[in-house]
């Protein structure tokens, strides 16, 4: 078997508010995308499901510097354009106090056809999330890939949750994105396949019976893309921190190396019960990494610092061989400082402490948010 080539994609959604309000605009202004594509140099910026949404995705990237690189550009694109028009984009994927009921979602077929299918579930998808591709040219190792893993799923989530709000209401969990996007069906932990055979009958199956087009439709929290030859992660929230959303792709890519080393020695990470998976992704969704993910291995809770520690450790080495050991060790700052929602939550008590109202305190994460999503662009 040949060595994986590794290359990674990024992509990214965000809202955007009007500088004013702070709420998020009824739609994007026609011109927007046109202007952001010429300055991203052939990068991808595209509309999302919903008018008040923008989406960007980077070219194949050989390595975490060119990835780097391209979502700075990205980033920097959006805002530059959004700004000449009143408007900022944020990188969170739950807007502080914007109603989803007034949201319309863009006119094009393929989100005609969800609106219509998904009803009032669709309605509701005011989230915005980030997804890393990690290119696995070979079908057989990159469905064995998936299965192993999920176990790293909730902890991904942990380090990434932007989301505590929801039509302004602190929902008390950190990523409350999930609980919206789970409410689609294909969504979740990924099945488990013996072969790239069976996965391919799977999707055979539910196209012919009409239930979904082609394999973009299945929208689990990691998945083989329907498009390109890559594993692609879904479940984390998009970082608001640009450093934040480097430092996670760099962990998926690594992590799935170290898989793939493993295989190169006749050894595997143990597969789990789905239902064992599942508490760590809610434990990860409710407290982020403040209260700990369950140690299958031990049976018992473990703090979150000890479990990343003990990661890192496994993936010194891949880091090392694709160049990426800083971003990598970026998870230590999140730990220390905090995810986006851990200092949303802050900003917002803050507010309130020096007597704000609770629009006021609103309307101050809002302005935390452009600020931050802006924050290390220019490098």
């Amino acid at each position: 078997m040949n060595e994986p080539s590794f290359t990674i994609g990024v992509e990214e959604e965000y809202m955007l508010v009007d500088r004013e309000s702070r709420d998020l605009v009824a739609r994007m202004p026609d011109a927007m995308l046109e202007e952001c594509s010429e300055r991203a140099e052939g990068q991808q910026v595209t509309p999302e499901f919903l008018k008040s949404q923008i989406e960007v995705g980077t070219r194949v990237c050989r390595n975490m510097d060119e990835v780097a690189a391209a979502l700075r550009l990205l980033r920097r694109s959006v805002i530059e354009v959004a700004d000449r028009h009143g408007l900022a984009p944020i990188a969170a994927s739950t807007h502080p106090f914007a109603d989803w009921a007034a949201q319309q979602h863009t006119e094009r077929a393929r989100y005609d056809a969800l609106s219509e299918e998904m009803q009032a579930t669709a309605q509701r998808l005011l989230i915005c999330g980030m997804h890393v591709h990690v290119g696995i040219e070979d079908d057989e190792l990159r469905i064995d890939l998936l299965n192993q893993a999920s176990y790293f799923l909730p902890h991904l989530l942990a380090m990434s949750c932007s989301s505590p709000f929801w039509e302004g209401k602190d929902t008390g969990l950190k990523s409350y994105r999930l609980t919206v996007f789970d409410a689609l069906p294909r969504t979740g932990l990924p099945e488990r396949f013996s072969s790239y055979a069976e996965y391919q009958r799977l999707v055979k199956v539910m196209v012919e019976a009409g239930l979904i087009e082609d394999a973009t439709k299945i929208w689990w929290d990691i998945r083989p893309s329907g498009r390109y030859p890559t594993l692609e992660a879904r479940i984390m929230d998009v970082c608001t921190d640009i450093e934040d959303a480097l430092c996670l792709a760099a962990m998926i890519c690594c992590i799935l190396r170290l898989l793939y080393r493993l295989r190169l020695n006749n050894q595997r990470w143990r597969e789990y019960s789905p239902m064992l998976i599942g508490q760590n992704r809610w434990r990860a969704m409710r407290y982020s990494f403040d209260r700990g993910l369950i140690d299958f291995g031990r049976g018992r809770v473990i703090p979150f610092p000890q479990l990343l520690e003990e990661v890192l450790e496994l993936v010194r080495e891949d880091a090392e061989a694709l160049g990426c050991v800083s971003h990598v060790e970026h998870t230590r700052t999140i730990l220390a400082r905090g995810t986006s929602a851990h200092r949303q939550l802050e900003v917002h008590g803050q507010a309130l402490a020096a007597g704000a109202s609770t629009d006021e305190a609103y309307r101050a994460v809002v302005d935390h948010l452009i600020a931050e999503t802006a924050r290390g662009i220019a490098q």
